[in-house]
């Protein structure tokens, strides 16, 4: 601003302050500062009749415009801009934009830029840097945009970071800043020793070992064989072959579950829309509700 006032002083103020009807300022906090620091009691201004949102809007544009702000704090700045935007125009809103128009509609769709273009021109980017710099923000943790800011930590490793589960970003971003790791693709995360205690009770590997009988389970492969072709076996199922292929049944099951929790498959939990989780979480429910009402069986008919 010492600048701004300089200037200023010698040439004059070039482009006047805007504030809406109620003398809110819109734009030009920094000029009305220098203004202030030059002893001015008055400052010319451009009295605009944008209001509310409008209002909003055009103050953001001229803090990204004019204002130079770390990527988190301009990706905050666009995640607004953006509900700004889309309230004002509602057909731009991803799904929306299907070149129709409606009866009470003066204008096509087609007619009024994404959210994403409209920024990008407005503010001399890209639209992929303006989806990129609201993911930023929207997908990395506070702590660790924080850090981001403290440590200095690029860009494109903040936008990596983002794409990593929540649990994981923080541990990632100090490997980074103490430089342990000199980019996110070289971090591996603590490898999480499971709990004893909510795996199924410990069995052979495969129950086809497992005495017809119900007896136990035979040393070899042959003597299961030999078991198979006796003619004068029982071969009514047991209580005991059907906790075994159960038992068995559920080891596999959680295991299967285990294999969603890599790396590969978590890195991508942040990128699943509402939509996705909500028929994931339907999943899930009817699963638990079947597990549930085969053991409600078992129960009722345990204790007849």
């Amino acid at each position: 601003m010492q600048k701004l006032a300089e200037s200023i002083s010698k040439v004059g103020l070039i482009n006047p302050i805007t504030v809406d009807q109620g003398y809110t300022l819109i734009a030009g906090l920094h000029r009305l500062e220098a203004a202030k620091m030059l002893g001015w009691t008055e400052i010319e201004c451009t009295v605009n009749n944008l209001d509310g949102l409008l209002a909003e809007l055009a103050e953001i544009d001229e803090n990204l415009i004019r204002r130079k702000l770390h990527y988190t704090d301009e990706g905050k700045q666009l995640a607004r801009r953006k509900e700004i935007y889309e309230a004002l125009h509602p057909e731009t809103q991803q799904g929306k934009r299907n070149g129709q128009t409606s009866k009470k509609d003066t204008v096509s769709v087609l007619e009024v830029k994404p959210f994403a273009e409209d920024a990008a021109e407005q503010l001399g980017t890209t639209a992929r840097s303006v989806r990129r710099k609201i993911q930023v923000s929207q997908k990395l943790a506070p702590e660790v945009q924080d850090l981001a800011k403290k440590e200095n930590i690029r860009f494109r490793d903040a936008l990596k970071l983002s794409r990593l589960p929540p649990e994981q970003q923080e541990d990632a971003a100090r490997q980074l800043a103490a430089e342990t790791i000199h980019s996110v693709d070289e971090y591996h995360p603590a490898q999480e020793e499971p709990e004893p205690a909510s795996t199924p009770p410990s069995v052979p590997d495969a129950p086809s070992t497992a005495s017809a009988s119900g007896g136990g389970y035979y040393a070899t492969i042959r003597d299961s064989v030999a078991d198979l072709k006796n003619p004068d076996k029982d071969r009514s199922r047991t209580p005991e072959m059907f906790l075994v292929s159960f038992t068995f049944f559920l080891q596999r099951f959680c295991q299967g579950i285990g294999d969603y929790t890599s790396n590969e498959n978590a890195a991508l939990f942040p990128a699943l829309t509402q939509q996705q989780l909500d028929q994931i979480r339907q999943e899930v429910n009817s699963t638990c509700s079947a597990l549930r009402n085969l053991l409600h069986k078992m129960e009722r008919t345990a204790q007849k």
